[in-house]
């Protein structure tokens, strides 16, 4: 499938080529007839491309054609961002030089003073002669002007009628034997039993353990749960660390092996336990045993589901005769079909297309991978030339065994611009977790979401149409524990990495086979994984590969804070500089301290990261990346300035410096960057005196903002002017300083929070910190903010009372904290008789002046899982409705709180309290029915014979009692 990106490519070059820049470029120049020539050449070419895409599945030199031109348009395409590069150079440096002159008026700016170079006549010649060879050998290869089979209409509508990925059809035999096996006991003398479920790829695995996962009776059976994904790397420290997180529900720092193991095994002492172990490859009954050991200590009747293609793990278990999952009957797989491709689990509306639809699930033969992704390429196509196009695609006749021929023509159903975007996505690893975003702003960064109209944020709104089609169409999934991230299947990621072919490398840790020498030198786009010491040796061979335009650090597992990540300083000093072409550049995650003056020469960079380094500054020579749309600092918690010349960085999109704590102040030049979408943090005031209203110059700003210093303020007019309310925010911080309360106006404060309300359309995050007003303003808490997720409000010290977030339809994390004036909670905080409908976690800390909180009847908190209340001195009283969902209740140092009016606690299981009155423990374990760990530190007025008691309140022989100390 070597053209998979070509029509892409080819459309970008002919808008490059007849752009008005290169014509001036090549006219003073000279080379302007040979422009025009690559023009028509490219044009007879590109008349080709439908019969070369067909016959390359059958023909190996109609393939190797591809792959010769795709090769050579890349040379183009660098060869013309090589002159445009020039060209804005020149025209900033005639402006920053202020020179006027009748002379340079006569030539067009972007092209005076060229130098005459060798080397660029050198490779206009070069790509001549090898586009002149294609040409010729197109004659040989037969290959013939087609037109379209059929018309494509390649800016459709993303069909939001589309069935989810999630539904499922004929696994319901399946899932209730499993579901028996799940709830039946085990053998007196095994504490757990092992399910599990074998198949192919892409039969359907993960997707029922997932029904399992879920299953209301088994919810019910089992006290605790966890998920992971094993994958390739059979991690046992990484994945007792996710089991852990799961059940403890905390996220603790663990940097020996032992200690995480008999904190695991004190979390599942004694519970039943159930635990799904996802896509498991490791064969070491070694690695088994050393993961299971802490499982010895929970419950009878425990079990882990391991899903799995290999069976040597599960005969070596004593697991012989395995009931390997199916793929779908003959019905069921046509009802699945049609679900995607119809929208209905019938053909009897459309039976002209029925015998099309026959024999092309009778080709996927029963997979329901196959079936979904090729039902959904179907999915706005109800002709039967298109279904017939389908079922006699050559591709049912390919040899390559790995991947499914179904998947095969969903792909080649893709735009030739889909095809580009999918094929960069071989670079990350399987299990990878994408971030939209950021996965969007690297196809921008490597030239893939070009328009020939130059609006703003065009390109990025044209990723989240790619995006979105491609998640439609199931080349991605959502994440099964992220419902923010995405991944893709295996299948998926094989089928990306076979399209991608010779152009992209993907270097694996365990890697042992040498690179060609041939193949480095036509590389184009390289990625490697994090790992603790990256040697130089590993990419020595790479110096070679003049064309390089991606180097791009990933990881494939979740990322502690405390793993520190090792570059060799000899790649960045030795091999960077051997690398002129890149466009994409990360080393995010690496102990970095300086960045090397060379990196000023990487004139094509279009995307520079380097969160998450210990860097302090940036060279200057940065500046002068004319082309940089991405710079990416956020982490960099030891940075210090930017670069002083920031504002020659006019194509800047992106500039992300969140987590910088001690970068106070904006560059110079900022407002100068016409072209921001991001910038994640702002300084008010700083050394520069940077002013709120020059926020009005940012007409694009959108994404995450933090916006510190708001004392520094003088009037809310400033910052009515910067237009907040038209800004598409997602997240929004407002931070004022610490400074002391009696010396602030709390008018003006609530003013300038007024104004800094956003749209409410976009907004997912609040937070507001140190803000001195009496209270909030009417939109903080507004129902219009419907996708309102997580709301924060910490040490508004001056607020008497909180605001009706209640009234917040989708709020699932609500932190409140350091707001000492607060005396009472009540109604106004609910603003509502049905209220926090989604509230899933509320925190309350530091709350010193706050005695009472009562709600009125009605529905409040039904899905509440966790309630933290601590540090609240003062707190005499609570009165509640039932709290139904509440999972975790945790209390500390509130030593006055007595008095607590609750009807029932019917799902508690954890129950942590810390200096209190024995009354509440009494009072808590009264109306809990279902706890299974109590820990208790430092009550008073708890003796012997009360503390019996509420030992005896506990679930018999699944409690735990930790810390008990009286006072």
């Amino acid at each position: 499938m070597a053209e998979l990106v070509l029509s892409a490519f080819l459309g970008v070059l002919f808008e490059k080529l007849a752009s008005a820049t290169l014509k001036n470029i090549a006219s003073y120049k000279g080379f302007d007839a040979e422009i025009k020539k690559w023009q028509r050449s490219l044009k007879q070419i590109q008349a080709v491309l439908t019969d070369a895409s067909r016959k390359e599945i059958t023909n190996e030199s109609v393939k190797q054609w591809l792959n010769d031109l795709q090769h050579l348009a890349y040379d183009i395409d660098d060869v013309l961002d090589d002159l445009a590069t020039e060209a804005m150079q020149r025209e900033f440096n005639r402006e920053s030089e202020a020179i006027t002159s009748k002379v340079r008026k006569l030539i067009p700016s972007c092209c005076t003073n060229f130098s005459q170079s060798s080397s660029m006549h050198g490779k206009l010649d070069s790509i001549s002669t090898k586009l002149q060879e294609l040409l010729e050998e197109k004659a040989d290869l037969g290959l013939s002007v087609e037109g379209e089979t059929r018309s494509k209409n390649k800016n459709r509508e993303l069909q939001t009628s589309v069935v989810d990925a999630s539904s499922i059809v004929g696994r319901q035999v399946e899932e209730e034997a499993l579901v028996r096996q799940l709830l039946a006991d085990e053998p007196c003398d095994q504490k757990f039993g092992i399910v599990p479920i074998v198949g192919m790829g892409g039969v359907g695995k993960t997707t029922l353990a997932t029904l399992l996962y879920n299953n209301q009776q088994v919810m019910d059976h089992f006290e605790l749960k966890a998920w992971v994904c094993v994958s390739d790397d059979f991690d046992s420290f990484g994945i007792s660390k996710v089991i852990f997180e799961s059940v403890a529900q905390e996220n603790k720092k663990f940097e020996d092996f032992n200690l995480l193991q008999v904190a695991l095994r004190d979390q599942l002492r004694g519970k039943r336990f159930l635990l799904v172990l996802d896509d498991v490859w490791s064969e070491s009954y070694e690695d088994w045993k050393t993961l299971v050991g802490p499982f010895h200590a929970c419950a009878p009747g425990s079990k882990v589901v391991i899903t799995t293609r290999k069976e040597q793990l599960l005969n070596k278990l004593g697991y012989n005769h395995l009931n390997k999952l199916q793929c779908l009957s003959h019905d069921d797989a046509m009802s699945l079909f049609a679900l995607n491709a119809l929208g209905e689990n019938k053909f009897n509306s459309h039976l002209s297309l029925k015998p099309y639809g026959e024999g092309i699930v009778k080709k996927c033969d029963g997979l329901p991978l196959a079936l979904i992704s090729l039902g959904r390429s179907l999915r706005t196509k109800q002709d039967e030339e298109s279904w017939r196009e389908v079922l006699e695609s050559e591709i049912w006749m390919s040899k390559d065994d790995a991947i499914v021929p179904a998947l095969k023509l969903s792909y080649r159903d893709l735009s030739a611009r889909l095809k580009q975007l999918f094929a960069y996505c071989s670079l990350f690893p399987k299990d990878f977790m994408f971030d939209k975003e950021e996965l969007i702003i690297l196809w921008a960064a490597e030239g893939f979401l070009h328009q020939s109209t130059p609006i703003d944020s065009i390109k990025e709104r044209l990723g989240h149409d790619c995006f979105d089609e491609l998640l439609s169409r199931s080349f991605f999934q959502l994440a099964p524990n992220n419902q923010s991230l995405f991944v893709m299947h295996d299948l998926m990621n094989d089928l990306a990495a076979s399209v991608a072919s010779d152009f992209f490398v993907r270097l694996e840790n365990d890697m042992k086979r040498n690179i060609r020498k041939e193949m480095l030198e036509m590389c184009r786009h390289m990625s490697f994984a994090r790992e603790e010491y990256v040697a130089y040796k590993k990419f020595e061979t790479f110096k070679i590969a003049k064309s390089l335009r991606t180097f791009l650090t990933t990881s494939a597992c979740v990322e502690e804070s405390w793993q520190n990540f090792y570059l060799s300083s000899k790649i960045l000093i030795d091999l960077l500089p051997e690398l002129p072409m890149l466009r994409v550049l990360s080393l995010s995650g690496f102990h970095i301290n300086e960045v090397p003056q060379t990196i000023g020469s990487l004139r094509h960079l279009r995307y520079l990261n380097l969160s998450r380094t210990k860097v302090t500054h940036l060279p200057e020579n940065v500046c002068n990346l004319y082309n940089l749309e991405t710079l990416i600092v956020c982490g960099c918690r030891c940075l210090v300035k930017l670069p002083n010349n920031f504002l020659k960085l006019k194509n800047l999109r992106h500039l992300d410096i969140r987590d910088t704590p001690l970068l106070n102040q904006m560059p110079f030049g900022i407002c100068e960057l016409k072209s921001l979408q991001t910038l994640s943090k702002i300084v008010i005031g700083g050394e520069r005196g940077f002013e709120i209203t020059k926020l009005k110059e940012f007409t694009n700003l959108c994404g995450k903002i933090c916006i510190e210093g708001l004392d520094k303020v003088q009037n809310e007019i400033h910052v009515r002017e910067a237009n907040f309310s038209q800004k598409r925010l997602s997240e929004l911080e407002v931070v004022w300083s610490d400074e002391p309360y009696d010396s602030r106006n709390e008018m003006l404060e609530k003013e300038v929070l007024n104004e800094l309300e956003p749209r409410n359309d976009k907004l997912i995050q609040l937070i507001i910190r140190s803000y001195g007003g009496l209270e909030f303003p009417d939109w903080v808490g507004n129902p219009s903010f419907l996708h309102l997720k997580h709301v924060s409000l910490r040490d508004c010290k001056r607020c008497t009372s909180l605001p009706p977030l209640g009234k917040l339809p989708l709020l699932k994390e609500l932190f409140i904290e350091g707001l000492d004036e607060v005396e009472a909670v009540g109604l106004e905080f609910l603003g509502t008789s049905r209220a926090f409908p989604s509230l899933e976690i509320l925190s309350l800390e530091h709350m010193h002046e706050w005695k009472k909180w009562s709600t009125s009847r009605g529905v409040v908190f039904p899905c509440l899982r966790q309630l933290v209340i601590k540090f609240c001195p003062n707190l005499v009283e609570i009165s509640l409705e039932a709290l139904p969902s509440l999972n975790v209740l945790e209390i500390y140092s509130c030593p006055n709180l007595v008095e607590v009016t609750l009807d029932a606690l019917p799902s508690l299981n954890v129950v942590e309290i810390a200096k209190c009155d024995g009354g509440l423990i009494r009072r808590v374990m009264e109306i809990a029915s279902a706890v299974t760990k109590l820990k208790i530190e430092s009550i008073t007025g708890l003796n012997d014979v009360i503390f019996v008691g509420i030992r005896s309140s506990c679930k018999q022989g699944s409690c735990e009692v930790k810390d008990i100390g009286y006072v």
